[in-house]
């Protein structure tokens, strides 16, 4: 017996989910967003018409959704399970040479400063610095002394090139601490909040 009439279902592999590039009010359309677009979708969209001009960079999928659903009108990009793949860097590079900007909120933990660091140098007109601006070394201080839980794996020193990401990693490594995304929903939508309006073009 199967649930659907078609009978089997065939899932889509997790490397084509993972191609996906998902945003949330970055581009000029009237269809439902969120907005998933798949790498043939590439080409048309890197002219495309920008909605916005500035756009928050969501490190996990939980949190994207949590912050769509209670603030429907913000710019939301998804990095999450992309591997920052061709696609996915070429809408990013190409909205940025047009002017927009990001800024990055990740996991506080090894693999997340190192995947905003990753993600920081992919930008050409943007400082690191401006990319962690609502999530910088004094504020993860704060924060892993707060809220951080211990976790000898997630707090290894990694590899990270930018001077502010390095400063995060070294405090992390330190604490022996990580904070998950979920747990700075609160700080994350007050932040935002104050950016999308401070940058507002």
């Amino acid at each position: 017996t199967h649930c659907f009439k078609s009978g089997q279902v065939n899932e889509l592999t997790a490397r084509l989910i993972g191609m996906a590039f998902t945003s949330a009010n970055i581009f000029d359309t009237d269809l439902p967003q969120p907005l998933t677009l798949n790498p043939w979708q590439l080409t048309p969209m890197l002219d495309f018409p920008l909605k916005n001009k500035q756009a928050v960079v969501i490190e996990n999928n939980g949190v994207f959704a949590l912050l769509h659903q209670e603030h429907p009108d913000w710019p939301l990009i998804l990095q999450s399970g992309n591997d920052f793949n061709e696609v996915y860097v070429q809408l990013i590079q190409r909205p940025e040479a047009r002017g927009m900007r990001y800024v990055y909120l990740g996991d506080l933990d090894s693999a997340g400063i190192q995947m905003a660091d990753q993600f920081a140098r992919l930008l050409k007109q943007t400082s690191a610095e401006e990319v962690a601006a609502l999530q910088q070394p004094t504020d993860v201080r704060l924060w892993l002394a707060d809220l951080g839980k211990i976790d000898v794996r997630r707090t290894k020193q990694r590899k990270v090139v930018s001077p502010v990401y390095q400063a995060e990693m070294t405090t992390i490594a330190l604490f022996g601490k990580f904070i998950e995304q979920e747990q700075l929903m609160g700080v994350y939508e007050e932040r935002i909040a104050e950016w999308l309006e401070a940058t507002e073009v």
